[in-house]
């Protein structure tokens, strides 16, 4: 009997964690199909409206400082560096994956900055699961009828959105895929 309640109750944490029974429904009417009508408050405090990245292309990557994941911060800082000149790179963190980015803005932007060296844009700690308190930008990239053809919203932390120059949802990437991989690499080969 004990093992039968542990079952449920372990049963009920995952499917709350994961969203199983996650009703919030996100109202997107009233919301831009232009990527550069949004604006993200970075991690410093400061706001940027992505109309100021137009003519490069954005990669949006929701991160977290204890996943298995976590690593690929180097291989973001290395994209970054090698191809900045054509790619902003957006790092989101956020806690909806098995609580893993715990800390708060300023323990995430030391950690980024003396462990990986990051010097891309890092916003606020944010939300980007599909519910109501998801960030705007993630709600553009993981509706379709804002976005043009995507209705995912990331399943892990690291999961990767590319943007063209021209604001058009390009491809996706799974948590799995590693930044400096050919599938993203071959965007920036010329």
């Amino acid at each position: 009997m004990k093992y039968i309640i542990f079952s449920i109750v372990v049963l009920l944490m995952f499917t709350y964690m994961f969203g199983f029974f996650n009703n919030d429904k996100i109202n997107v009417d009233d919301k831009s199909n232009s990527i550069y009508t949004y604006s993200i408050d970075v991690i410093d405090g400061e706001t940027i409206s992505l109309n100021d990245f137009q003519g490069k292309k954005i990669l949006f990557v929701n991160v977290a400082s204890k996943c298995g994941y976590t690593p690929q911060y180097k291989q973001l800082q290395s994209l970054y560096e090698k191809y900045s000149d054509e790619l902003m790179i957006i790092g989101f963190p956020a806690n909806d994956f098995l609580w893993q980015e715990p800390g708060k803005n300023s323990q995430i932007k030391t950690f980024c900055s003396t462990t990986y060296g990051v010097t891309f844009p890092i916003v606020e700690k944010t939300t980007v699961k599909k519910k109501k308190s998801q960030h705007p930008v993630y709600t553009w990239l993981s509706h379709k009828s804002l976005n043009g053809w995507n209705d995912s919203a990331p399943s892990w932390n690291f999961y990767k959105y590319l943007i063209d120059e021209k604001g058009k949802l390009l491809d996706i990437f799974s948590s799995k895929v590693n930044p400096l991989d050919d599938k993203i690499i071959s965007y920036f080969k010329k």
